[in-house]
């Protein structure tokens, strides 16, 4: 179930220290609303209303919002799922770990067969079904990193490295916070130990998202630069090594943005879009689902989402005009890129555009649209307008917001 905005809110301003009241006077919005909100009497809020919010909490809209169809740590009891992707990450002590059920057929390469499908389901927000294979796939990596030679363990140790990354990924979606810092911290143990040399890097950009969800941006930030020199001074003359670099470019440029420096943001992602040109000169990866996403598309689209979430949305919209999907760009990144494209023309003012984006997000990613908070929300604030635009009552009535 998807956690409700209120309940939300009230977290967060308990975990900010804040009253009502003090929220309010950090905010400028009235205590009335904030009640309201919390007590469920309100289930969405406009968007103004929302960004006000966040800033008083000290947490970045999303934070606010949510990053659905990711599931809220709850404090409840974990799942039989959760418990065994812990148990995955996080073998028992003192305890011989699980062989195989049929060690005559595992090898690297179906292992990186197997780690590329399920990337793809993560991309495709797929997590309950993640969840179910994922932890076969963790055991398989781990039995690999530890029998054959010394170069077979290597490889092993990298397939164990990218499991255990996906874990990590996949625990940040789920609000697990502390399973993804142990996933992540396995990964890089195991990178370092792998035959990718890219591969430490990659794990450092997946801990640098981690602490942008913990809004330790300048830390996200550091780590990100860091990387990215590593991998520019030791090679970058491999399509891989360009699109890990530009991971770690972005994901800089991100934190920067999220703590108030657009400008120096804007100047990182230019540079970034610049790089990607270096990836028609170059063969493509052996396998990209096992790379960072890193083209000039998705340079666009995170600029795209930089500028809505800046006030800045007629730059937003003319960032649009120009993204190109590659074919290695993941179908969520596309989803990511019409809500923030609605989001931009309703700040405007644009219902009709606005609408337009939504309904295209409604036909490729339904259940992710009616899960996320701030699509309701942008929904909602449309229906309150002074005119609504053919198609708005169809979207209002998918999510709930009107019979």
């Amino acid at each position: 179930m998807v956690e409700h905005l209120g309940d939300r809110l009230s977290r967060l301003r308990r975990m900010a220290d804040l009253t009502q009241e003090s929220l309010a006077e950090k905010s400028g919005i009235s205590v009335d609303v904030i009640k309201k909100l919390e007590q469920k009497r309100k289930h969405s809020a406009r968007l103004p209303t929302l960004h006000a919010l966040a800033k008083g909490l000290g947490v970045e809209l999303t934070a606010l919002l949510g990053d659905p169809p990711g599931v809220p740590s709850t404090g409840e009891a974990d799942t039989p799922r959760l418990v065994a992707l812990r148990r995955a990450v996080s073998p028992p002590m003192f305890a011989p770990p699980p062989e195989p059920s049929d060690t005559e057929r595992l090898t690297v390469p179906l292992m990186r067969r197997e780690l590329s499908e399920a990337w793809t389901v993560y991309h495709d927000a797929d997590f309950g079904r993640l969840m179910d294979v994922l932890p076969g796939i963790v055991d398989d990596a781990r039995f690999l990193a530890s029998v054959g030679t010394a170069e077979d363990r290597a490889a092993g140790q990298a397939a164990l490295g990218k499991a255990l990354q996906l874990a990590g990924h996949l625990a940040i979606r789920l609000g697990k916070v502390d399973l993804a810092l142990s996933a992540l911290e396995r990964a890089m143990t195991a990178a370092e130990q792998s035959s990718d040399p890219l591969l430490p890097s990659m794990i450092a950009n997946s801990v640098a998202w981690n602490y942008q969800r913990q809004n330790r941006l300048d830390d996200a930030e550091r780590l990100a630069v860091h990387a990215a020199d590593k991998v520019e001074q030791s090679r970058w003359n491999t399509a891989e090594s360009v699109r890990v670099w530009g991971g770690l470019v972005m994901s800089a440029a991100t934190s920067a943005a999220r703590s108030g420096d657009y400008d120096t943001a804007s100047d990182m992602m230019g540079v970034a879009e610049e790089a990607t040109k270096q990836l028609a000169k170059l063969p493509p990866p052996a396998d990209g689902k096992l790379v960072s996403v890193f083209s000039r598309s998705s340079v666009r689209i995170e600029r795209v989402r930089l500028a809505v979430q800046h006030a800045r949305p007629d730059e937003a919209l003319q960032l649009a005009k120009g993204v190109r999907l590659s074919a290695d760009t993941p179908p969520s990144w596309r989803t990511w890129l019409l809500l923030d494209v609605a989001r931009a023309h309703a700040d405007l003012g644009d219902a009709d555009g606005a609408v337009k984006a939504l309904t295209r997000l409604r036909q490729v990613a339904p259940a992710w649209m009616r899960h996320h908070t701030l699509a309701v929300a942008i929904v909602g604030d449309l229906w309150a307008g002074p005119r609504r635009p053919p198609g708005l009552r169809k979207l209002a009535e998918f999510l709930g917001l009107v019979t």
